[in-house]
């Protein structure tokens, strides 16, 4: 059996496109996907960390069960959410890690739990893995027509 590599993406359900984009930037630091004319007229594609949310678009959405987003600044984060006015769950902290756990809801009603390993992640041999955001990794390669001129 082929093993899966990643979660490419999630697919939630939006209700308007132009609110959904601007609350996942400044909430959430996401960054638009310019996949060009075809594929941006489509849906709104989103980068995430190292992963991203491809959206569809209906007028009456039904929400997610939930996803989860692993944030690297807990307080700022936090902080974050009080300046934007987002409400959040009151903050649990796990004991196995001393990491932090909330839930939030986009403009649509999709739960998102936000959550903090302080711990951070170790591969199989215990060593310690960092994760590095770059806005320009894992683009998918695609054929001409499809993406922003270069």
């Amino acid at each position: 059996m082929s093993r899966v590599t990643m979660i490419q993406h999630i697919n939630i359900q939006i209700s308007n496109r132009e609110r959904s984009r601007e609350w996942y930037e400044k909430v959430l630091g996401a960054e638009f996907l310019d996949r060009g004319p075809e594929l941006n007229s489509r849906q709104l594609q989103l980068r995430i960390g190292s992963g991203e949310i491809h959206t569809t678009h209906t007028p009456n959405p039904a929400p997610s069960g939930h996803f989860a987003l692993e944030i690297h600044d807990w307080d700022e984060t936090i902080a974050n959410l009080d300046a934007l006015g987002v409400p959040y769950a009151p903050p649990t902290i796990r004991a196995y890690s001393g990491g932090h756990s909330t839930y939030i809801q986009d403009p649509d009603g999709n739960r998102i739990e936000l959550v903090q390993h302080p711990l951070g992640l170790k591969d199989s041999q215990g060593k310690k893995v960092e994760l590095v955001h770059d806005s320009n990794s894992l683009t998918w390669a695609r054929l001409p027509g499809y993406g922003p001129s270069i």
